[in-house]
């Protein structure tokens, strides 16, 4: 055929000559949608614009509008990144060079790391090459070509090497750079107008810690200015909300080299992480959740049944036995085999169920270290750990009930939700008809509950099908904490079973659930979440008072008595220092409350009350008043004064 059918998405059909390019499609369609062409959707795969188009197809433009829009920009940005290194570092070899979320990364082999003044360089010369609006051509090669090509690029060349005797192999140019990519692009490098490099850092060749380190440039790139100057602002508040920092200057915890990865909380820590955990433990009480607790060390044969020491070793502590001089044993990295156990202790009938354990041990995995991060990767942290065994008719309920849960919690903290289910992934335990069955149940369950969800494929746990929550936080940033996951294989592997009412042993089923997820992650999320301001309920110190004079300090005293026997967190700060400079302290410290005592107030019974945020101003309000409202707000975890 010398034509072929392209269906539009409108559902009309245009008839072109087989080989004609997109392009040349979108400039019969319109002018005004050639110019705004980025690339064309084939089928659903993303294509240059050049590229010709063989066969009958659905077929769309892509503009800047279109969601896969700022991919294709970002990975182009990457290209037109590493067009500007080869300009101005000669020798560089050259690594991958992906779309992120929200930009781009390239990888580079150079003799030294990059300075701020290279990136500044650097992104000036990618200016330059994106004014010369250099195409973006596109050539597939073959083997020995692509060899040759880049012969004096050991980087490429072993990427050629890994691709397959069939695959197509293509390359790129702009300008004076070629590379190896299998695209798409934008049709020229000045479509890139709005871009920033962000960063830079050593990351191993392919990840692998055994290979060499190459130096990784990052870089956001969009298409509106006011986009990539919302987005830099982000950027530059999420620094101010490090968790880090302002966990130092808060005095909530810290690390020491003796303990890698595992955080030494403070006295003020502490109580922010008590306070998080007792509420999840009141929730988990009005719902029938038994808490238990179970040993921190378990013999390989556990982590054998439940298929860990197989799939999961690498992750795992383990322990080696003195006597054999083998590792036999792991601190646990989870808790689900040690409530199986708990489980198969004794015998269950169908009118127990569901039964839900409850725990908040203390877990351990043996993350790299280079790969540690503050209190959001650790080796050492607890989770609000729960799994459910029940019948697969209670299912529906279940997730319905433990969804309305966690969306509580989130509401509680300002957090709002999303919901993905998570499919099968490719390495898994349990045949394809078990999957089949869990996937069905839990979706049907999530359906139920009425929330939207959107599908994630293959990003299940090795064990079964889960319902992911992704959380964004008070500037837009997104994390995965809440997650329901369904089980089916664990109660084959460990031969779990209740009593029905035809009094037959059946299986039940389980489902793995935590709301925070790891604590520690949980709290850095919060820190950055408020920026340190928590709200009253939260806050480690709740209130400061402060007598303006020595001549206050009884009456100061007993403010602060009454505050702490109403059961708020109060401090008291009596030192030689000015007020001023003692109110400034408390502001820094970010506290929500500070209550001045001067003499009329000591006279009266009262306290001048400055809430943060606010400024100079003040309220005069009796103590007895301001103790009830503030025990109000605390009983209410209101989220402002």
């Amino acid at each position: 055929m010398s034509t072929v059918h392209l269906t539009l998405p409108d559902g009309s059909v245009r008839e072109v000559s087989r080989g004609t390019t997109s392009r040349a499609v979108a400039q019969s369609i319109g002018a005004g949608l050639a110019r705004a062409a980025l690339a064309a959707r084939v089928d659903g795969q993303i294509r240059d614009l050049d590229r010709p188009i063989e066969q009958d197809a659905r077929f769309a433009i892509l503009t800047d509008r279109d969601p896969d829009a700022l991919d294709l920009l970002r990975h182009s940005a990457a290209h037109i990144l590493a067009t500007a290194v080869r300009e101005l570092f000669p020798g560089a070899a050259i690594g991958f060079g992906p779309s992120i979320e929200d930009g781009f990364y390239y990888d580079f082999g150079v003799e030294r790391p990059f300075t701020p003044e290279d990136l500044e360089r650097i992104g000036q010369r990618m200016t330059e090459v994106a004014a010369k609006d250099y195409p973006f051509v596109r050539e597939e090669v073959s083997r020995e070509e692509a060899n040759r090509r880049f012969k004096d690029d050991p980087l490429k060349l072993e990427r050629i090497a890994d691709l397959g005797s069939d695959e197509t192999i293509s390359v790129y140019t702009d300008g004076p750079f070629v590379d190896l990519c299998r695209g798409p692009h934008l049709p020229a490098t000045g479509r890139l107008k709005h871009f920033k490099l962000l960063s830079a850092a050593g990351a191993y060749w392919r990840g692998d810690s055994r290979r060499q380190m190459l130096q990784r440039i990052y870089g956001t790139a969009w298409f509106k200015k006011e986009d990539l100057e919302a987005y830099t602002h982000r950027l530059e508040e999420a620094k101010k909300r490090d968790h880090r920092k302002l966990g130092k200057e808060l005095e909530l915890f810290l690390f020491h080299p003796y303990a890698p990865g595992a955080a030494f909380w403070t006295d003020r820590g502490t109580t922010l992480y008590r306070v998080v955990n007792d509420y999840i433990r009141e929730l988990q009480q009005r719902s029938d959740y038994l808490e238990v607790k179970t040993p921190l060390l378990y013999n390989k044969g556990l982590w054998e049944t439940s298929g860990h020491w197989g799939k999961y070793r690498e992750n795992m502590f383990l322990v080696l036995d003195a006597e054999t001089g083998e590792h036999d044993s792991s601190l646990k990295p989870m808790n689900c085999p040690s409530h199986y156990l708990l489980y198969q202790s004794g015998k269950h009938s169908y009118r127990e169920l569901p039964i839900r354990y409850a725990t908040f041990d203390v877990l351990h995995r043996n993350e790299v270290t280079g790969a540690l991060a503050g209190l959001t990767r650790v080796r050492q942290f607890a989770q609000d750990d729960c799994h459910i065994f029940l019948m697969q008719k209670q299912i529906a309920d279940e997730v319905r009930r433990i969804a309305t849960m966690i969306l509580e919690v989130y509401h509680t903290f300002g957090l709002t939700a999303t919901a993905k289910f998570a499919t099968r992934p490719e390495t898994r335990i349990g045949d394809d008809a078990l999957w089949d069955r869990a996937e069905a149940d839990l979706r049907a369950a999530l359906e139920a509950t009425g929330l939207s969800w959107e599908l994630n494929p293959g990003d299940g746990a090795f064990y079964g099908p889960k319902i992911d929550f992704d959380v964004a936080d008070s500037i837009g940033r997104k994390w995965q904490l809440g997650t329901i996951q369904l089980d089916y294989n664990a109660p084959e592997r460990f031969d779990l079973s209740y009593v029905g009412e035809d009094n037959s042993e059946h299986r039940p089923v389980v489902i793995h659930r935590a709301v925070c997820g790891s604590f520690e992650r949980f709290i850095a999320i919060l820190i950055e979440h408020f920026a340190g301001a928590f709200p009253l309920w939260l806050a480690p110190e709740q209130v400061r008072v402060l007598p303006i004079s020595d001549q206050q300090a009884a009456a100061a005293a007993a403010v602060h008595r009454t505050l702490r026997e109403a059961g708020i967190r109060a401090a008291l700060d009596a030192g030689s220092q000015t007020l001023n400079y003692r109110i400034r302290e408390g502001e820094i410290g970010k506290v929500p409350y500070m209550a001045v005592v001067g003499q009329r107030e000591a006279e009266a019974g009262t306290v001048a009350v400055r809430i943060r945020g606010a400024g100079n101003k003040q309220e005069i309000v009796p103590v007895a008043e301001f103790a009830a409202r503030l025990t109000e707000q605390i009983r209410t975890r209101a989220l402002v004064p």
